[in-house]
């Protein structure tokens, strides 16, 4: 199953609070985290909500970010 790398590059100050609990709720707290996880339906609908503030990245291998770091 194919992954998603989620990385925020924008900061959630002035933003309304349902974008900042999506942000939340993908595993992001500060600029640059970023989270791996698997491409649903659900994390999609996540990320349309607030793609202005995140770059999305579709990961083959976990294994491969690991040793990246």
């Amino acid at each position: 199953m194919a992954k998603l790398k989620i990385t925020l590059v924008r900061s959630v100050i002035g933003r309304p609070d349902t974008q900042r609990r999506t942000v939340r709720s993908l595993g992001l707290r500060k600029l640059n985290s970023f989270s791996i996880l698997p491409d649903s339906p659900t994390i999609r609908g996540q990320i349309h909500k607030i793609e202005h503030l995140v770059k999305v990245e579709e990961v083959a291998d976990e294994g491969k970010i690991a040793l990246e770091k």
